[in-house]
């Protein structure tokens, strides 16, 4: 980096960017069902910071009231222990014969069962959400699942699940049952936002009608199937018909601008490359759509010779990525005063930060001086880049997502009167609010060990 060039009497520091795939909260590669000390399919250069599980209803609450919170709080500790948040959801409907996700009580407390077929094989009971004997205390179950782990620093999201295969809030392939009514799908998406207000929560893609009133309430979504470029069907697909159409129906196209989009691989990524489906078509769909996470199931990478540098590619966009261009300052100051820096900050990623941390300053000399300057400037609100979507441009190639743009930024660091002149040196970094510690890597070089940034320094007179 351009470090200490002066300019009259002014300090001006041009960062240089990194290349490095960058392991921030909330964002990023997720590992399914293990966590990235477990997932032997994690090569060394891959970062996560998110484990993703999914829990049957019955797995939670094998007992009529009581939540297993010594299997949570284990998985929870290791996810902690792996330096990664948890994300998961819970299911009630399992096209799994002889394992349902439904608790094995809820027929002995007058719950009623459906029984279902799946693409022609059966019989798959799964429960009756219609029926007040499973619906009353599956609300129960969310609400004290609420009470007890929103707001759980050691959890990033929550699917907002229960309905349907998986939980995706679908019943596609089954000829004798339907999803519940939408009323009673409603009482499934309110007793969620009640339970989960600090935690952030996802919908899946699945049912309009829900999903544009769960994401009008605040949630961001998720979509199951990233990648289907026709493995189903030759004239249908998640990624030409599907997804196009639930957004547009929904009216979901701003949500990213509030709330995160995370994706699955429809199969995984292996798939992807035997069918010859264009990787950078399918990672620009996704970055075009703002998304902050991706799941591919901790499947074993593909081979091929593109396949790594297309995956690196699309990683170093998912997500924030908030550079630093330029930081100005006074080359001195005295003590007792106010230090202004101006600064140049971009979001080159695909979607927000949205946590609300803060800018920090510090300054530190050789005698061992160390301080810490909080500010009130927020990183939440600086947006990425954005392409127009699902136009016939679009569908042939989608365009690389452009950075967001540069936002100038000023702020003041009051200097304590008891000072002692020297030369500081200054560091920036990203911190939370409950432990004022870096939190964030930025896109440039000059990562100290302890997450700082010493970018400059500056001589108090």
């Amino acid at each position: 980096m351009t470090a200490g060039l002066v300019q009259g009497q002014q300090i001006v520091v041009t960062p240089e960017p990194t290349d490095e795939i960058l392991a921030n909260p909330g964002m990023g590669w997720e590992t399914f069902h293990r966590t990235s000390k477990q997932d032997k399919s994690l090569p060394s250069w891959l970062p996560s910071t998110v484990h993703y599980a999914r829990w049957g209803w019955g797995e939670l609450e094998p007992s009529p009231g009581t939540i297993d919170h010594a299997f949570l709080d284990k998985v929870l500790k290791e996810t902690h222990d792996s330096g990664q948040k948890l994300a998961f959801r819970v299911m009630c409907c399992s096209t799994s014969k002889g394992l349902p996700y439904h608790p094995k009580w809820l027929k002995d407390v007058g719950g009623k069962e459906l029984i279902a077929d799946y693409d022609g094989h059966g019989p798959l009971p799964i429960p009756d959400m219609d029926d007040p004997g499973v619906l009353k205390p599956h609300l129960d179950f969310i609400k004290r699942l609420g009470e007890h782990y929103d707001g759980h620093p050691d959890i990033d999201h929550v699917d907002l699940g229960s309905i349907g295969w998986w939980g995706e809030w679908h019943l596609s392939g089954t000829r004798t049952c339907k999803v519940p009514t939408l009323e009673n799908r409603m009482k499934v998406v309110d007793a969620y936002l009640a339970a989960f207000k600090k935690t952030p929560l996802l919908m899946l893609i699945g049912g309009k009608e829900c999903l544009a009133y769960a994401a009008h309430q605040g949630t961001g979504w998720r979509a199951d199937c990233l990648g289907d470029m026709g493995g189903f069907s030759r004239s249908w697909s998640h990624m030409r018909k599907g997804y196009p159409v639930w957004i547009a129906e929904s009216g979901i196209q701003d949500t990213w601008k509030t709330a995160p989009i995370a994706w699955e691989t429809c199969w995984d990524m292996r798939k992807w490359v035997n069918e010859r489906w264009s990787l950078r078509f399918i990672f620009n769909y996704a970055l075009a759509c703002h998304a902050s996470y991706i799941n591919n199931k901790s499947a074993p990478l593909a081979q091929g010779e593109d396949v790594r540098p297309e995956l690196e590619r699309f990683l170093r966009r998912l997500g924030y990525r908030l550079v630093l261009t330029e930081l100005k300052h006074p080359a001195k100051a005295q003590p007792g005063a106010k230090l202004e820096v101006a600064m140049k900050w971009q979001n080159t990623g695909s979607a927000p930060c949205y946590k609300p941390y803060r800018l920090a300053y510090r300054l530190n000399n050789e005698s061992g001086y160390g301080k810490t300057f909080d500010s009130t400037i927020t990183v939440n609100h600086w947006l990425p880049g954005s392409i127009e979507m699902f136009t016939e441009e679009f569908f042939k190639e989608p365009k690389d997502l452009p950075p967001g743009k540069v936002n100038s930024v000023t702020d003041a660091i009051s200097l304590p009167k008891d000072l002692s002149p020297g030369l500081y040196s200054l560091s920036i970094g990203v911190v939370e609010n409950a432990t004022g510690l870096p939190v964030v890597r930025l896109g440039i070089k000059g990562r100290a060990a302890d997450g700082w940034y010493p970018l400059s320094k500056i001589t108090l007179e």
